[in-house]
């Protein structure tokens, strides 16, 4: 984490020269992230990311993405995967930014939906057990909150906090998630 940290700080200090029009209306940036899910099993348990933004108005953007996020579940001494691939629509609004726009903090609600596999599908495990949670589509809202740093005209470090709300799921309902990402904008 104090990598991610000093990351971000090092950025700010090498945007402070930037003058340049940003967050333009129309505007489109493609951003990869990746990050930790809190859950059952620490260090095991991440997310994979992509999304394309598209700048309104006043430095808010629309946000359309895809995500794999995997946990591991513990079984007698074994892991068992927990996956999930998704797809997110939402709008992010800017809620503070410095006078030069080097740094915006945003926040982003999004509805949410895509599929669940526990197991990779397989629901007898090798010890005779039948898992009973069934894999299937899963629908949902998801929160972000945004801390983006511009590292020059294009470049931005985007360091987030998120949550999400998904029904029809087999496991747990409530998943927040931490993370950083990087958006060329063109």
């Amino acid at each position: 984490m104090k990598r991610y940290i000093y990351t971000l700080l090092l950025g700010v200090l090498c945007c402070t020269a930037v003058q340049a029009q940003r967050m333009l209306p129309g505007q489109k940036g493609l951003e990869l992230s990746a990050g930790t899910l809190s859950g059952r099993q620490p260090g095991s348990n991440y997310f994979l990311g992509a999304a394309l933004t598209v700048y309104g108005k006043s430095g808010h953007y629309q946000l359309y993405g895809l995500e794999y996020d995997r946990e591991q579940a513990a079984y007698k001494g074994r892991y068992l995967p927990l996956e999930t691939y998704m797809a997110e629509a939402g709008y992010s609004l800017r809620l503070l930014s410095l006078a030069r726009k080097h740094i915006n903090l945003n926040a982003a609600l999004s509805a949410v939906g895509g599929y669940e596999a526990i197991n990779r599908g397989t629901a007898l495990l090798p010890d005779g057990a039948l898992i009973r949670s069934e894999e299937g589509f899963i629908y949902g809202a998801g929160g972000r909150l945004s801390l983006e740093a511009w590292l020059g005209d294009r470049l931005v470090v985007v360091l987030q906090g998120r949550s999400r709300l998904l029904w029809n799921t087999s496991t747990d309902q409530f998943r927040p998630s931490a993370g950083l990402g990087l958006r060329f904008n063109f």
